[in-house]
């Protein structure tokens, strides 16, 4: 059932407006156009199909989200913060290839959730492609991954942990490509496959980092 933009709740004979959480709002339509685009792809994320899951009417979606790609575009940025949150609890109080190894495993699409945000990243990316705006709103995000991973490794070589004598910049851009593309495969991957052994692949690249003596 349709939700009223602006429900009532009486008190005795006068009648008060609820307050609206537009936020939670904005979250519910982006929650709705996740569980769309994970089911049925990003053409069938229509704002009317939005609104029908969300539960809203049609009409109550345009004060929120005006077009379709404004709204993509925040779900896209839902989905990173998102990570990025789960990131920062999964990475607490760890350093180095500690932390390095646990931020990878919170972005790898491991679990059916992983899965579906893959699902939401891949057709942003279709669109970033020619359009500048999602395009710089894709490369911040990953700056900002590409940072983070750099410090990681910098702190594993800190403690000995990292020893190979290829450059970190390089190894970063290395990690996030396997990142992204690992995204990639599971979300082309048939619904429910979330066996992909990825993390068998980033275990054995981390194996890579240190250096193996000579005569060894």
């Amino acid at each position: 059932m349709a939700h009223k933009s602006l429900s009532k709740i009486f008190r005795g004979d006068a009648a008060v407006p609820k307050i609206v959480d537009h936020d939670e709002r904005r979250l519910e339509l982006v929650d709705a156009t996740w569980r769309i685009i994970a089911r049925q792809g990003l053409e069938s994320a229509t704002m009317r199909e939005i609104a029908m899951e969300a539960g809203f009417a049609n009409g109550a979606l345009k004060p929120y989200f005006p077009t379709k790609d404004t709204l993509l575009e925040f779900a896209f940025s839902h989905v990173f913060n998102r990570t990025n949150q789960r990131i920062a609890e999964v990475t607490a109080g760890k350093a180095g290839l500690a932390a390095l190894r646990a931020f990878c495993l919170e972005v790898l699409p491991l679990d059916e959730e992983r899965v579906n945000e893959a699902r939401i990243v891949v057709p942003f990316w279709q669109k970033a492609i020619n359009d500048r705006q999602k395009a710089a709103i894709h490369q911040e995000s990953m700056d900002e991954w590409h940072t983070a991973i750099r410090r990681f490794l910098a702190e594993a070589r800190d403690s000995g942990d990292v020893s190979t004598n290829v450059d970190d910049a390089i190894l970063a851009g290395q990690l996030l490509n396997m990142l992204l593309g690992a995204q990639i495969e599971a979300a082309l991957a048939p619904e429910g496959h979330t066996d992909f052994g990825h993390d068998a692949q980033l275990e054995g690249y981390l194996a890579l980092l240190t250096k193996i003596p000579d005569g060894k």
